[in-house]
């Protein structure tokens, strides 16, 4: 059964900084150079849309431009944890982030492309 645990959600002030992190279990053979993974972010005012992703194939890594230059994915390649440390938040950043794999590469960080998701943390930027 595949599972994806995230952790590090939270209450932070705006300027502030947080990282998430997504624990990837039961995907039989699992690897990072064939399977994609990916952060997603849904808002009160905005659907659920790709943060950042990684393709699984060639390590191609794609960011939001809303993100780009603050936050940064990367991977414990052996304890199989996705991280996405974001930094320099403002209010428009509150929302739910959401840990998504899949079983191959994906080379479009879109909703439609992902079968596999976690519950979420939730991310609160205010004063």
């Amino acid at each position: 059964q595949v599972q994806l645990v995230e952790s590090g959600g939270g209450l932070v002030q705006p300027g502030g900084s947080l990282r998430l992190a997504c624990a990837v279990s039961g995907i039989s053979g699992f690897t990072w150079s064939h399977n994609a993974v990916g952060w997603f972010r849904q808002t009160p005012w905005k659907e659920r849309e790709g943060v950042s992703c990684i393709s699984g194939s060639d390590g191609d890594i794609y960011y939001a431009d809303s993100v780009n230059g603050r936050f940064t994915i990367s991977r414990d390649k052996a304890k199989k944890i996705v991280y996405l440390p974001i930094s320099s938040l403002a209010s428009a950043a509150t929302g739910v982030y959401y840990c998504t794999a899949e079983m191959f590469p994906v080379y479009v960080c879109s909703l439609d492309n992902y079968d596999y998701w976690g519950q979420g943390p939730k991310v609160s930027v205010s004063s």
